[in-house]
């Protein structure tokens, strides 16, 4: 059964995995809102088969079918850019902030993580946190360090570097309980969320916050360290990369694939379809052209931080730009596509922490 489902999943299309990624990340969004207030257990069944994305011991789990077909119709057009205003003019940027209708119950905010709402990456920092209580060696660290170096040399992701670090990632986390993962977010990012949040980006939390809506942290991220960020900023909650888990335990695979760029935007359309919100009267926010698929989704897509192509676009589609990084250039400061291969090298990072701790016990 296991290697059936194995199968399956490989011979998915890449929409199909994109899809599926957004709606197991909604799910399990929305089963932590339904949730008891404290750690949870989410369960998202496909195909007859149950994946499980787990929080550390929760006292039931929910399991919710998902229509593939449905999913992968909503991902496919979710990638798509609103047009811009007339041919050779570029649409004037609003001035100011849209002011958010206050308890309005159709509106809610977006936000990616990495650049936008921290200042770099939280693979990055949960990499260091690793290394600093003794879980990773120095030759980890170097090897985590050249994969980041790399994509901020290419700004551009290498296929083959993407598989080999997502089946080495998976690999070391397969069979490991799935809360020594939420133990060790829970320790490291009590600090760096203390320390690494933009003040100007956590403003306009508050903005959305104070008006009464809902906000979501949407990131590549493991959703264990996507649900400690969102809880120590007091977000509604958080949609994140997730991975398979049964009994409480990772499998080693992926639902879908990690949530990165299309996979956001997916995520993003299967949470307003549950939770009933009307996309026109959301925001977004995100420093990344990666992420121009959710910042099109909205109503008021906010370009915090970007980066030079996402400058560009958001130039062109009058879109409003927030840049916080004083005395910086846009161009020279941030890791640009390196998301998806940080998310495998900190998972791969995990998994040789909790291999370790776990040996010394």
């Amino acid at each position: 059964m296991a290697v059936l489902r194995r199968l399956t999943q490989a011979r998915r299309s890449t929409t199909e995995r994109t899809a599926l990624a957004g709606e197991a990340a909604a799910e399990a969004a929305e089963a932590a809102l339904r949730a008891e207030p404290g750690p949870d257990t989410v369960a998202v069944s496909t195909s007859g088969s149950t994946l499980a994305s787990a929080s550390a011991s929760a006292p039931a789990s929910v399991d919710t079918d998902v229509d593939t077909d449905a999913a992968a119709g909503a991902a496919g057009t979710a990638t798509a850019a609103p047009a811009a205003g007339k041919p050779g003019k570029a649409p004037k940027a609003p001035a100011g902030n849209h002011t958010p209708e206050p308890d309005d119950p159709r509106a809610a905010a977006f936000f990616d993580c990495d650049n936008t709402i921290l200042r770099g990456a939280a693979i990055f920092y949960l990499g260091v946190g690793l290394y600093r209580r003794g879980f990773l060696t120095r030759r980890d660290i170097a090897r985590f360090a050249w994969q980041q170096a790399w994509f901020r040399l290419h700004g551009a992701e290498d296929p083959d570097h993407i598989s080999d670090a997502q089946h080495t990632a998976l690999g070391l986390v397969a069979g490991k309980p799935t809360a020594d993962l939420e133990a060790i977010c829970e320790e490291i990012f009590e600090q760096v969320v203390t320390d690494k949040i933009w003040p100007g980006t956590r403003a306009l939390v508050r903005m959305h916050q104070d008006a009464g809506q809902r906000v979501w942290l949407v990131t590549a991220a493991p959703l264990e360290v996507a649900r400690v960020i969102a809880r120590r900023l007091g977000m509604t909650g958080a949609l994140g990369t997730v991975a398979e888990a049964e009994d409480g335990r990772y499998t080693g695979r992926l639902v879908g694939e990690l949530l990165h760029g299309p996979a956001k935007a997916a995520a993003v359309s299967a949470l307003a379809r549950r939770e009933r919100l009307d996309l026109d009267r959301c925001a977004a926010y995100s420093d990344s052209a990666n992420d121009i698929p959710m910042l099109s989704l909205v109503g008021h897509p906010y370009v915090v931080n970007p980066d030079g192509a996402l400058r560009r676009h958001a130039r062109a589609q009058g879109w409003r730009v927030r840049d916080f990084r004083t005395g910086r250039k846009a161009a020279r400061v941030g890791l640009p596509a390196a998301a998806a291969v940080g998310v495998l090298a900190g998972a791969a990072a995990a998994g040789v922490a909790l291999h370790r701790r776990r040996r010394c016990s």
